[in-house]
């Protein structure tokens, strides 16, 4: 079953928690390290897109990435949920976008510093139509691929995820409780590149389970 957010309106979000680091090869573009729990940050509601609509560069930055990811829509309220049925908390999946200022994340790092604003930029979390998994072992064989202007960047499989969706949500929930409507994307394989005014994105997850297309704007 698939639905699309922006026609059902009963359907409100929660918290957008990210993850980090959670495929090896984009850990090694990046020149960073594996961690040994999974790297978390937040995003403001504001950064939320949806298909069709735009992503608005912010003038604040000059380097501004695609990062295609699995996002998962949380359905029950759940606090320390073993890894056993931690994917029962699932309510659908999504192909999502992290976009990141990298020059403003990189300067932060640099300086010891949150980065947070380099991920929460209003338009900064576009996500597609919202599909339900009757199978939830399929989450964790998933293809998911980003297309600029029709040229492939990024194209990986959620079998290659460091941490797996069960243990990512058994990790959140044993920090905090998770809500209905609470959305974690998952990271990101390797090919993240620049993004541009002009530009338009197109995500892709699993075989057409959920897509997502969108334009870049400044």
């Amino acid at each position: 079953m698939n639905f699309s957010i922006p026609e059902h309106p009963h359907l409100s979000f929660g918290t957008l928690f990210c993850i980090g680091r959670n495929y090896a090869k984009h850990i090694e573009e990046m020149n960073s390290k594996p961690a040994d729990k999974p790297v978390v940050f937040l995003k403001p509601r504001s950064s939320l897109l949806f298909t069709n609509q735009t992503i608005t560069l912010p003038p604040s930055s000059e380097n501004i990435h695609h990062e295609v990811e699995m996002v998962l829509l949380i359905g029950k309220k759940c606090r320390s949920v073993p890894v056993t049925s931690a994917n029962k908390m699932i309510e659908a999946v999504a192909a999502g976008i992290d976009v990141t200022a990298r020059d403003i994340q990189a300067d932060a790092k640099k300086n010891g510093l949150p980065w947070a604003l380099s991920k929460g930029f209003d338009t900064f979390a576009p996500v597609g139509n919202f599909a339900k998994i009757s199978n939830q072992n399929n989450i964790q064989h998933l293809d998911l691929s980003v297309t600029v202007n029709g040229e492939i960047r990024q194209s990986g499989n959620t079998s290659n995820m460091l941490f797996s969706t069960a243990e990512i949500i058994s990790y959140l929930s044993e920090q905090f409780t998770l809500y209905p409507g609470d959305l974690i994307f998952t990271g990101t394989p390797e090919g993240v590149s620049r993004i541009k005014p002009g530009d338009r994105i197109e995500a892709k997850l699993g075989n057409n389970l959920s897509t997502l297309s969108v334009h870049v704007s400044s």
